[in-house]
């Protein structure tokens, strides 16, 4: 059995693997592939984070103010990226760190939309079960922001999961 946590950083998301560990592996204390129903469980933590954008005319270039136009240079960018690598490299070693001892977990860090790519990622790699998080938005905050766990549920190839916050943690 595969299952795909999506991982972004929010106390929802860790509280969404957290609910996984103690719902579907308690018990399972090998930090080896645990067995469930004789098959041999794995659990991946995905994190996606955006694209670097470009704004303005030039691939480098984006606004700097009224009238100003700055270019950004190779050096910029690269250092954005790093950066983000570094963050997204971060959020998986906590989410790991929760996973010590109760299951093998293998980590995943990619760049796009997050709800289009754990979408494609969980088809690709043929998921089980995709958990993810729910930070409890309105229905007018979920139109205007977007909603990745809804969008999940909704074109996941695969059975959805939404682990929404407990009443006492949402306030």
């Amino acid at each position: 059995m595969r299952v795909m946590v999506g991982i972004d950083g929010s106390d929802a998301s860790f509280y969404a693997l957290q609910w996984t560990l103690d719902n579907l592996f308690n018990g399972l204390i090998s930090p080896a592939p645990a067995v469930v129903g004789g098959e041999a469980t794995l659990l991946t933590l995905v994190h996606v984070h955006q694209p670097i954008k470009h704004y303005g005319f030039a691939p480098s270039a984006f606004p700097a103010g009224p009238g100003v136009l700055a270019y950004a240079s190779t050096t910029l960018v690269d250092s954005v990226r790093k950066s983000q690598e570094q963050i997204s490299a971060g959020i998986l070693s906590r989410a790991l760190k929760m996973c010590k001892d109760k299951i093998k977990a293998e980590t995943l860090i990619l760049e796009g939309d997050p709800k289009d790519m754990i979408c494609d990622i969980s088809e690709q790699m043929n998921v089980d079960l995709l958990v993810v998080g729910s930070r409890g938005l309105g229905k007018i905050k979920r139109a205007l922001l977007g909603s990745v766990s809804d969008y999940c549920a909704h074109y996941a190839k695969c059975p959805t999961l939404i682990v929404k916050p407990l009443k006492e943690a949402s306030k």
